[in-house]
């Protein structure tokens, strides 16, 4: 036998060992579940167009509350998102007239965003993460500061791969809720 034959069939043998002795690790991650909040609400990571639904016209305020309190702050958005009103009531049927959705200029730290407003970008926001005012839990703040409209703050979670939930506050007094919202990309 050769020496080289013979380096070649000793490799082998240790390289079919080394397979055979590894351990076998799943370096994917699970696919995430469907999460059913009842009655027609749920919050599909496989199926944005069902979450969108479902926050639009099947979940209460009530389930929109806990799934935005079950949700982590999830990647920022980027680039042009459409937005939509799902409370108050009294602005769900008119907001579409004047607001849109934003456009976010971002990276994986935060960055700015403007509001697509009858046809225009307007009322620039500083975006960032930051503690939820509404629990202290990590959030993507839009703080509205550098704006015309100072006293608007809003903050967002990412419910579902590309699906934000969010709400609008005035900074005065208690903070009122202004709206809460959904953005998602164009």
């Amino acid at each position: 036998m050769s020496v080289i034959r013979a380096s070649l069939i000793s490799a082998s043998a240790s390289a079919v060992g080394l397979l055979v002795l590894a351990p076998v690790t799943a370096s994917a991650e699970p696919a995430a579940e469907l999460t059913d909040y009842g009655n027609g609400c749920v919050v599909d990571p496989g199926n944005s167009a069902a979450t969108l639904d479902s926050l639009r016209n099947r979940c209460s305020v009530t389930q929109q509350d806990q799934i935005y309190r079950d949700a982590q702050a999830g990647a920022v958005p980027q680039g042009v998102t459409d937005g939509w009103v799902t409370r108050p009531p009294q602005l769900v049927a008119v907001a579409p007239a004047l607001w849109i959705g934003k456009v976010f200029r971002t990276g994986p730290d935060g960055g700015t965003l403007t509001n697509r407003v009858v046809g225009t970008e307007a009322f620039p926001a500083d975006v960032y993460r930051t503690p939820s005012i509404l629990d202290g839990r990590p959030a993507w703040a839009l703080n509205y500061a550098p704006s015309p409209t100072p006293q608007v703050y809003d903050e967002i979670r990412e419910i579902s791969p590309g699906v934000w939930f969010g709400y609008s506050w005035w900074r005065e007094g208690e903070w009122p809720l202004i709206t809460a919202f959904i953005l998602a990309p164009a």
